[in-house]
């Protein structure tokens, strides 16, 4: 199963979570809609200065690919719980009046052979029209969601987007941007990887890449190990060789000014255990950054739990505990491979690119242009 690649290539905007004023005007609202393999994310914000307000949320974990890595279809269990918090979402969005919106869906569909029957069950059953996006697109968002989060110190940077049925990583350069000039410019890329001829600085995508193992997918690969160690070893070493031709400047091995940021439900996992939160506080993991050692230490806590003890650590709960390993398994391979010994924790992604895009698109976001 060879990874999908492609060679090439104001203020940071600011998320602002905190609850919207009562009954915003429905003209200024957007909608993101993440379907993944694993979980349906959804967000409803109104711009506000370089960022947004959230105004309504929705997450679920609806494991939309269970089964898909051995018959290469959506159960129609899977399918079933999907349109369930489908419809949840559509109430949110005509409760809302939304009318901007972008409601996407990623690996499971890009892979399952009866998607585009899905798709059309969603809209059937549900009135809303579900976009399947190509992995480009989706390492893209995650780069502009990530921005508010990169150092006024870093030349070159690695966004890494661990989902449920591939992982995304993007390598951009930006030592050639004026420092002022750095944020904008990876706000840029929401128009493609490689934008056209422009008066203002873009960052260069130096190369990015799709590996079709993401926490459920790569789980699925070694279901059948059943020590829990010996499995993580291999998730590990597997997924690393995924990433075999994925290697810029690796004759540069320099670690000033190199920085990673990863977004997923595997690094804010993480990173509430090493705080030690005993409820998840979004506050203080979005942004932090983490040590190799300090990752290490948790992982290393994690196999000592054990499958039931990770089950009941409500850090990682019964949703995540299946997962949380083949995660941890991918971290640890991209720790051992790029130039660092730290990781910036991002509680943001898909969905908060989506936003920022459509937003940046109609010019209704400050400290443009983007």
């Amino acid at each position: 199963m060879a990874p999908r690649r492609s060679k090439g290539a104001g203020a940071f905007p600011r998320a602002v979570e905190s609850p919207a004023p009562a009954r915003p005007d429905p003209d200024a609202l957007y909608a993101a809609l993440d379907l993944g393999t694993n979980s349906c994310r959804m967000l409803i914000a109104q711009p506000k200065g370089s960022g947004f307000h959230v105004v309504d949320s929705f997450s679920k974990s609806v494991q939309l690919g269970a089964g898909l890595e051995r018959t290469g279809r959506l159960s129609r269990a899977s399918m079933a719980r999907t349109i369930q918090a489908l419809r949840i979402c559509q109430q949110k969005l005509k409760r809302n009046r939304v009318k901007r919106m972008r409601l996407v869906a990623t690996e499971a569909c890009r892979r399952a052979k009866n998607a585009r029957e899905f798709i059309r069950q969603v809209r059937r059953e549900t009135g809303l029209t579900l976009e399947i996006i190509q992995p480009e697109e989706e390492a893209r968002l995650a780069v502009i969601s990530c921005a508010p989060l990169v150092s006024t110190k870093t030349d070159q940077l690695l966004v890494v987007d661990i989902g449920g049925g591939s992982t995304e990583l993007v390598w951009i350069d930006i030592s050639s941007i004026p420092r002022r000039d750095r944020p904008s410019a990876i706000m840029r890329l929401h128009a493609g990887f490689h934008p056209a001829e422009s008066p203002f600085p873009a960052a260069k995508v130096v190369d990015w890449i799709s590996v079709p193992l993401g926490v459920a997918t790569l789980r699925d690969q070694f279901h059948d190990v059943e020590d829990d160690a010996a499995r993580f070893a291999l998730m590990s070493w597997f997924f690393e060789e995924n990433l075999a031709d994925f290697a810029p400047y690796k004759d540069e091995q320099t670690r000033q000014g190199f920085q990673i940021v990863g977004t997923s439900g595997t690094v804010t996992t993480v990173a509430a255990s090493h705080l030690g939160l005993k409820r998840y506080d979004r506050t203080k993991v979005d942004g932090l950054r983490m040590t190799s050692d300090q990752i290490d230490k948790v992982i290393r806590s994690y196999l000592e739990l054990g499958p039931q003890g990770r089950r009941s650590d409500p850090r990682i709960g019964e949703d995540r505990q299946a997962l949380i390993m083949s995660g941890a398994a991918i971290l640890q391979a991209l720790l051992r491979c790029w130039p660092t010994d730290r990781l910036s924790v991002a509680d943001r992604g898909l969905r908060e690119g989506l936003l920022y895009a459509q937003m940046s698109a109609d010019g209704v976001l400050e400290d443009g242009p983007f």
